[in-house]
């Protein structure tokens, strides 16, 4: 059984049978909301919206270890992670699904580890490659399987937010070799690596980053809703192909 983080623009999944949602307790305080477990393309997945289910928590503010910690109590087989992101390649046009196989991280404050506090052991886990290798390529044969071009790789750089970048923040981004940019992808991604939880991304350029091409002057929000709007379908295709094809 997969599970899937939805982020903006993915706060239900079209289709999903629901036969349990399931209020799961953690010693790290509330997840984004209950876990929703039923059934997507004839397959059983465990369905959380890292925003809330009414889109009402901002990304600096989600309780990354409840809903990775929430997760980990149920036996799942890997977390694909749904998000929104600018495009700070030129040529990663609004409409690109990409499939990253790196991060930067920008935050600050937020909890990020398990391991912390008098009664645990400090943990170095090994980050080289911080998205799991089975799980992606999975998911790139998904795309293929309905017709839809991924890019395979990348460099995701997570921000702090909510607010979106400076113009000069994104040429920084892109000297330090970033090519997307979003909000939610750390400590999410750590925390399921400390976890052993394979955690896998799938994110769809919404708007070009501050300061590149159409958005040279300003991001239009009234485009990147459009994005959204269309994109999701999308995104969704992949998914329901991924969970199909899970046990072939």
């Amino acid at each position: 059984m997969y599970a899937v983080l939805g982020g903006s623009g993915l706060s239900q999944l079209p289709g999903f049978e629901v036969t349990q949602r399931k209020v799961q307790r953690t010693p790290y305080g509330e997840p984004s909301g209950a876990l929703t477990i039923g059934r997507l393309a004839g397959r059983e997945v465990v369905f959380l919206a890292r925003h809330g289910y009414g889109h009402t928590i901002a990304p600096h503010e989600i309780n990354y270890r409840a809903n990775i910690w929430a997760l980990s109590q149920l036996e799942i087989d890997g977390i694909l992670s749904v998000a929104s992101v600018g495009g700070i390649r030129p040529d990663w046009k609004p409409g690109q699904l990409v499939v990253p196989d790196q991060i930067l991280d920008y935050t600050h404050g937020r909890a990020a580890t398990f391991f912390e506090g008098d009664s645990q052991a400090v943990q170095h886990i090994d980050f080289t490659w911080p998205y799991d290798s089975s799980l992606r390529a999975a998911l790139c044969l998904a795309a293929d399987a309905v017709g839809e071009q991924v890019a395979q790789g990348g460099c995701y750089a997570c921000t702090q937010g909510p607010r979106l970048e400076t113009a000069a923040e994104i040429k920084r981004l892109a000297r330090d070799g970033a090519d997307i940019v979003g909000m939610t992808g750390m400590p999410e991604a750590s925390l399921a690596r400390e976890m052993e939880i394979p955690y896998v991304h799938l994110a769809l350029v919404v708007n070009q980053a501050a300061g590149v091409g159409d958005s040279a002057k300003e991001i239009s929000h009234a485009q990147i809703s459009t994005t959204v709007q269309e994109g999701m379908g999308r995104v969704m295709g992949i998914i329901k192909s991924m969970v199909q094809l899970q046990d072939e």
